[in-house]
């Protein structure tokens, strides 16, 4: 793997080194929930097994829906950026959404020329789509959310020191790369609910917060919780495509449903969505009866 520190000129040539390349990728995906899968997400099953290191092993079911929900926006982002190595910090929960774009090894003509494009002030996504053999090209090079654990060695350390729409460059088995971090986030966050019925007796929480519920209207009926919008997971092709007119982004994000299962495949996809903070209301409405609340009905 090689990187670039500082600012690098559009006269500027990679400095190729050689590298050892590991012969067995020897990482496995974290299984994820795929709704709707975004199209980048869904040619995994073949590039992104090797790519990112592993078997999947199972995957949670799918939330049928119509109408398929995409990362929406990202390929048309504007990032100026050096070549950097700077370091961002990391942690196991933190999750990065990277762009990127692959030659061949041996292309070292084409990736210099590539970095010249890019400094001149081509969008990456544009250049990823005409040049890069990695199959997220469709997508303008978005690999998709990712974290700890899920890439092969070399770019995972590129990608988790860079900074913030630096672009930096790094060498694997499959090519050199260009890539840079869009965005990070950490995942959806598990809360009690003896803390959410504590916040809950505050006015500002209510008024600011986004309470939701994923139970159907039967459930609904016999057992609710105050200032929570109900969205039927059921239901999901008709609320999902238009979310962020119902739910703004920006604000705290609580999901509620039975037991904590649904709640929580909703809680992840709010996130794919680009919710900055999600909650999961472990044990859902069940737990809330039985540990804050008795006079809630269980069913």
């Amino acid at each position: 793997m090689f990187r670039v520190t500082g600012t690098l000129s559009a006269a500027s040539s990679p400095a190729v080194a050689a590298a050892s390349f590991s012969a067995a990728l020897r990482l496995s995906i974290t299984p994820t929930l795929a709704i709707a899968s975004p199209p980048h997400l869904r040619w995994f099953s073949k590039f992104s097994r090797q790519f990112l290191g592993g078997r999947i092993s199972s995957l949670r079911p799918r939330i049928p829906s119509p109408c398929p929900i995409r990362l929406s926006g990202f390929p048309a982002l504007k990032m100026r950026a050096s070549f950097s190595s700077g370091s961002s910090g990391s942690s196991a929960s933190r999750e990065i959404l990277v762009q990127h774009l692959l030659v061949k090894n041996d292309d070292v003509e084409l990736f210099a020329e590539l970095q010249k494009k890019f400094l001149d002030g081509e969008e990456m996504s544009d250049l990823a789509a005409e040049y890069s053999i990695c199959p997220s090209k469709k997508d303008g090079g978005i690999l998709g959310w990712v974290k700890l654990g899920q890439m092969v060695p070399e770019f995972e350390e590129a990608a988790f020191k860079a900074e913030l729409n630096q672009v930096v460059r790094c060498r694997t088995q499959f090519g050199l790369h260009l890539l840079q971090v869009l965005s990070e986030r950490e995942p959806v966050k598990d809360i009690q609910v003896e803390e959410l019925h504590s916040k809950m007796q505050d006015p500002v929480f209510m008024d600011e917060a986004q309470l939701i519920d994923v139970r159907e209207p039967n459930e609904i009926e016999i057992a609710s919780l105050p200032g929570f919008k109900v969205f039927p997971l059921r239901q999901f092709g008709t609320w999902a495509p238009d979310i962020t007119s119902k739910l703004n982004p920006e604000k705290d994000t609580f999901v509620l449903c039975k037991v904590g299962g649904r709640s929580m495949q909703v809680a992840n996809w709010l996130q794919s969505q680009g919710f900055k903070s999600v909650y999961n209301i472990t044990g859902g409405i069940q737990a809330y009866s039985l540990k804050v609340d008795p006079s809630i009905p269980t069913y």
